[in-house]
């Protein structure tokens, strides 16, 4: 009997070996083109995915104030809470950044101190001049000062980006209104697509507040601890490391690096090396031990693949890939093999441990609309 003729569940593994690579080189192909057609959007895609998911955060609490409010004063109030989160965390980024810039301002002369202290160390443990000349240009503190400023002008030019989202929030949340209903009806011919989608939104929602809740005990241990050690602006650290924490695994590194300059500039190499080992014992511990196994747990992605999926999603999105890499790997979870039955097999593989249960039935999205209660 000719391989084409076989029963559908039986026809790949029948194929000869030639049709079985034939089929890998083409998925291989389309993934290929998939992910460039994504890099090359990615200006769109990010901004759009990031809107969708403030919408689905913000959902329950449209829900809950749609039976005590009128529908539209629910979502003008939902579409407000999200514009103030929004406006609220680019505020805060940019506080931390012109603060940075401003504090760098003002140690010129430590600057030049600290170099030449920092020159005369390395030549005495046999570096050569060429090589310490090479290191002074990378400390010149002119050159950080243009980083920093051009990451201050970068900020202002996601304003028009911050607009956008802003705007696909006001629709999505108008829309929002109706979802129950149309999901209601696809549930009926297509259940597993609903179900994914609920466990998608669920997921999401779930890793953001553990997100938070972690961000919150480590902005509050950082700023204590750089409070006592006398590093300039904790509070302005413990606020970007609170921000920071929404990138997995490797965000904290990125907060660590203004309080460790500036505990150089303002004290010592030793103050320095005190606000890494600090933030080290920390973050590294809460970041990265013991946040990733929570949020593992809570949305079912192991700690491997929330890794990866940080470091893929970054080269595709950019910074928005960066803080939204679980939620981009949880929707391709969902429409890729939490949607069809015959794929759910490779839930333990993506979990790390048991598989995630799945709504199925669409509960979650179904209770927004306080008239299909009615």
């Amino acid at each position: 009997m000719s391989p084409w003729t076989q029963s559908p569940e039986n026809t790949a593994t029948s194929w000869p070996p030639q049709f079985r690579v034939l089929a890998v080189l083409l998925g291989a192909a389309a993934v290929v083109i998939l992910v460039a057609g994504l890099k090359a959007a990615s200006g769109i895609i990010g901004p759009l995915f990031l809107a969708m998911v403030l919408t689905i955060v913000v959902h329950p609490a449209r829900n809950w104030l749609a039976r005590r409010l009128p529908a539209g004063v629910a979502t003008a109030l939902s579409i407000v809470a999200v514009v103030v989160g929004i406006v609220g965390l680019g505020v805060c980024v940019l506080l931390a950044v012109a603060r940075f810039a401003t504090l760098l301002g003002t140690y010129g002369d430590v600057a030049a101190e600290r170099v030449d202290d920092l020159t005369d160390w390395l030549s005495k443990v046999g570096i050569g001049t060429d090589e310490v000349l090479k290191i002074i240009e990378s400390f010149d503190l002119s050159n950080l000062l243009s980083v920093v400023s051009g990451a201050l002008n970068g900020m202002f030019g996601l304003l028009s980006t911050m607009v956008f989202i802003i705007a696909l929030c006001l629709f999505m949340a108008i829309d929002a209104t109706a979802l129950p209903r149309q999901l209601d009806s696809i549930s009926r011919r297509r259940p597993g697509i609903v179900g994914a989608l609920s466990s998608f939104s669920v997921g999401t929602r779930r890793y953001l507040l553990v997100s938070t809740v972690f961000g919150l005990i480590v902005a509050a241990l950082d700023t204590l601890a750089l409070y006592l050690l006398g590093v300039p602006a904790p509070l302005v650290w413990g606020l970007l490391a609170f921000l920071t924490n929404y990138i997995p695994n490797i965000g904290f590194v990125i907060g660590l690096i203004p309080p460790a300059i500036l505990a150089l500039l303002d004290g010592d190499l030793s103050l320095m090396l005190a606000v890494i080992a600090v933030y080290c014992l920390l973050n590294v511990v809460i970041q990265s031990v013991i946040q990733p196994k929570v949020v593992g747990e809570a949305v079912g992605l192991s700690v491997t693949l929330t890794f990866v999926s940080l470091i893929f999603w970054s080269w595709i999105m950019g910074p928005i890939g960066a803080v939204m890499a679980v939620p981009f790997t949880l929707f391709v979870r969902a429409v890729f093999v939490e949607s069809d039955p015959a794929k759910r097999w490779l839930m333990p593989l993506i979990a790390g441990s048991a598989p995630v249960e799945l709504l199925g039935d669409g509960d979650d999205l179904d209770d927004v609309d306080p008239q299909r209660a009615e």
